[in-house]
C-alpha cells in the first residue's frame, strides 16, 4: 500500500514538537511549568456573550446545519465593525465570509486560489500558516522580510524580476505573529500601488488588530484607496473577545478572492455551530469595554515581562502590538540555537516558550513568549529565568532584587 502522501512529504518535522512533549511530560511528572508558548487567552468572553450563546442553544431549531459562509447576521455585524473601525465600508453578502478562525479561512483560501508551481511570497518569520497554506497547496514560497520597512520593497522587486513564474499572491501580517511589527497606511498605500502594478494578490492578516498599545489605532489594507481591489482581510474573534477556542473569524474585501473561498468552503464545512455565531454577533454589536479591558490587560503584562526579564538579566524588546514579545536569545546563549534555548529553559527555569526556528528560518536566534499569565506568573517566571541565567554565566544586573 503506498504511503508516500504527496502533501504530507512537503511538511517538515513540526519544530514546536520536541518542546510540547518535554511540556507536557514535565506537567506529567507534576512540575510547575508556566507556558508563554502557546498564544492560548486565558480569559474568557463577556458574561453578555456567553449568555447569548445559552440562550440560542436552548432553541431546538438552532442543532441543524449552519451556513457555510456564516449566518447573515454575523457578516453584517462584521461589515458593521469595519465602517464604525475602519470607514470601510462592505457588501456582507459578497465581502465578508465567516471562518473557523483565521487559520481556517488562510488555508481554505489557498486551497482555492493556487496551484501545483504557483509562487506566493511570505513573510519570514511569519506564522507558520502564512507559508504552510500554500505549501500544502503544492506552490512555492518567496521569502520577504518581515519588517515593513525598505527592505521589504527591494525584495518584493527582486523577488518579481527574478521569479519564474511571477508571483501570484503576497501574504502579509501586521501587527504581526511572532515579531509584533507593526504598519501605517503609508506603508499599505505602497503595498496595494505595488500589487496593482504587478498583478498581485495581497492576503493581509489583521487577527492582532485591537491589540496594540500606542495611541493610533492599528489601520487595515482596506482603508487605502483601491485596496479592494487587490487585497482580501483576515481578523479573528479569538484575542479580541478571548474567544480562541470558538472558532470564529473573517474574511473581507475582495469579491473575486471572497467568491472563491465561499466556493471551496461550500463543499468543505456547514459553518460554525449556529448558537455560536450568534454569540459573535452579541459580541460585535454589544458593549465594547471589553476590548479596552484586553488591551489593557496585555499592555499591564508586557510592561511586567519586559521590567521583570530585565532584571533577571534578559532584555525583552517591548511590544508596539500583539500578544506576544520577539526575544533575541541572549548573547551569551546565543550558540545554543532557538530550539535548545527553549528545551534549557523549560527544562531548568520551568519556563515555556517558543523557538523563532518554527517560524522560519530568519527565526532562529529568537524565541516567542505569550502573554498569556497573569502579573504574578510572569514574576514567577522571572524568577526562573535569573537562576537559569546564573547557573549559564549570564551576568545578571547586581542589587536588583526578584
Amino acid at each position: 500500500m503506498n504511503d508516500d502522501f504527496y502533501r504530507i512529504r512537503r511538511l517538515p518535522p513540526y519544530v514546536f514538537a520536541e518542546v510540547n512533549a518535554m511540556k507536557a511530560a514535565a506537567r506529567a511528572r507534576g512540575e510547575d511549568i508556566i507556558d508563554l508558548g502557546m498564544g492560548n487567552p486565558d480569559g474568557a468572553p463577556g458574561p453578555h456573550i456567553i449568555e447569548k450563546l445559552c440562550e440560542v442553544a436552548r432553541d431546538p431549531g438552532a442543532h441543524g446545519y449552519s451556513a457555510s459562509k456564516g449566518i447573515k447576521g454575523l457578516r453584517k455585524a462584521q461589515a458593521a465593525y469595519y465602517q464604525r473601525r475602519f470607514g470601510v465600508d462592505l457588501d456582507p453578502e459578497s465581502e465578508v465570509v465567516v471562518t473557523l478562525g483565521s487559520k481556517e479561512g488562510l488555508a481554505n483560501l489557498a486551497q482555492a486560489i493556487t496551484a501545483p508551481g504557483d509562487v506566493v511570497l511570505a513573510p519570514n518569520p511569519s506564522y507558520p500558516i502564512h507559508t504552510f497554506g500554500f505549501i500544502i497547496t503544492g506552490a512555492a514560497i518567496r521569502s520577504i522580510p518581515a519588517a515593513p520597512g525598505p527592505d521589504f520593497f527591494k525584495r518584493l522587486e527582486y523577488s518579481m524580476a527574478y521569479s519564474v513564474p511571477k508571483p501570484k499572491v503576497l501574504v502579509i501580517g501586521y501587527p504581526s505573529n511572532p515579531t509584533a511589527y507593526t504598519a501605517d497606511l503609508a506603508f499599505y498605500r505602497e503595498v496595494v500601488a505595488f500589487a496593482k502594478e504587478h498583478g498581485l494578490w495581497v492576503i493581509s492578516d489583521l487577527a492582532y488588530a485591537e491589540i496594540y498599545y500606542g495611541d493610533e489605532p492599528t489601520p487595515s489594507i482596506l482603508q487605502v484607496p483601491g485596496g479592494k481591489d487587490v487585497a482580501v482581510e483576515f481578523t479573528s474573534m479569538s484575542k479580541t473577545y478571548s474567544m480562541a477556542g470558538w472558532r470564529i473569524g473573517f474574511a473581507v474585501g475582495n469579491p473575486t478572492l471572497i467568491g472563491a473561498l465561499a466556493r471551496v468552503k461550500s463543499y468543505l464545512d456547514y459553518g460554525a455551530f449556529t448558537p455560536i455565531q450568534a454569540a459573535a454577533v452579541a459580541a460585535l454589536n454589544g458593549p465594547q469595554d471589553v476590548v479596552e479591558q484586553n488591551r489593557q490587560l496585555y499592555k499591564a503584562r508586557r510592561d511586567v515581562m519586559v521590567e521583570s526579564f530585565g532584571r533577571a538579566g534578559w532584555d525583552i524588546p517591548p511590544p508596539d502590538a500583539s500578544m506576544f514579545a520577539w526575544a533575541p536569545i541572549p548573547p551569551a546563549l546565543a550558540h545554543l540555537g532557538s530550539v535548545e534555548f527553549s528545551k534549557r529553559l523549560l527544562s531548568e527555569a520551568k519556563v515555556a516558550v517558543a523557538p523563532g526556528a518554527g517560524f522560519g528560518s530568519e527565526g532562529e536566534g529568537y524565541v516567542r513568549l505569550a502573554l498569556v499569565e497573569n502579573e504574578q506568573r510572569i514574576r514567577q517566571a522571572a524568577r526562573g529565568v535569573k537562576k537559569f541565567m546564573t547557573a549559564h554565566g549570564v551576568n545578571v544586573p547586581s542589587g536588583q532584587k526578584d
